[in-house]
């Protein structure tokens, strides 16, 4: 069992954890590339314009809905940036769904886990992947329009099939 534990601030908190307390796996951390991004930026190579251009939708989202940060803009440096959170799987809008609240992710990462265990039964007598419901942290600056995507983690996976199982089934 791994004894490190990262220590409490807003990028320790974006992680997922199981029902023992370990990090679930699949999280991709975006850091290096957007630590890449500003130094391009702060060396004249990538213009202004072509760096704060964030959907009106985002930054309505991080203005109404966004969680306020201590960190502040790396391209304007005026304003904090706030994080959006948005979720994209099945049954869900082809724009996903920003959560505006904190706890509103846990309590989907369990809908989602409790749906995905109700349709493992259909998964069983398919041959198609695992469903996946992933969410998508992306930071926001509210005065210049930055954004950038910051982590992208897995909510809830049904299990892919057994073919063992299937064909063992099969067979009764």
């Amino acid at each position: 069992m791994n004894s490190f534990r990262r220590p409490t601030g807003w990028l320790s908190q974006l992680t997922l954890t199981d029902d023992n307390g370990e990090t679930v796996g699949g999280v991709i951390d975006h850091r290096l590339t957007r630590r890449a991004l500003i130094n391009e930026f702060r060396r004249g190579r990538i213009r202004r314009e072509q760096l704060c251009d964030a959907h009106p939708d985002l930054v309505r989202a991080a203005k109404n809905f966004g969680d306020a940060t201590s960190v502040k803009c790396p391209i304007c440096v005026q304003d904090n940036v706030a994080l959006v959170t948005y979720v994209f799987g099945p049954r869900l809008p082809s724009h996903g769904r920003c959560i505006t609240k904190p706890h509103e992710l846990e309590e989907f990462r369990q809908l989602a886990q409790h749906t995905e265990q109700h349709r493992a039964d259909e998964l069983l007598t398919s041959q198609s992947s695992a469903i996946t419901y992933t969410a998508y942290v992306v930071e926001c600056c509210r005065s210049c329009r930055w954004h950038h995507l910051l982590r992208s983690l897995p909510m809830a996976t049904a299990p892919k099939p057994d073919i063992k199982s299937t064909r063992h089934r099969s067979r009764r």
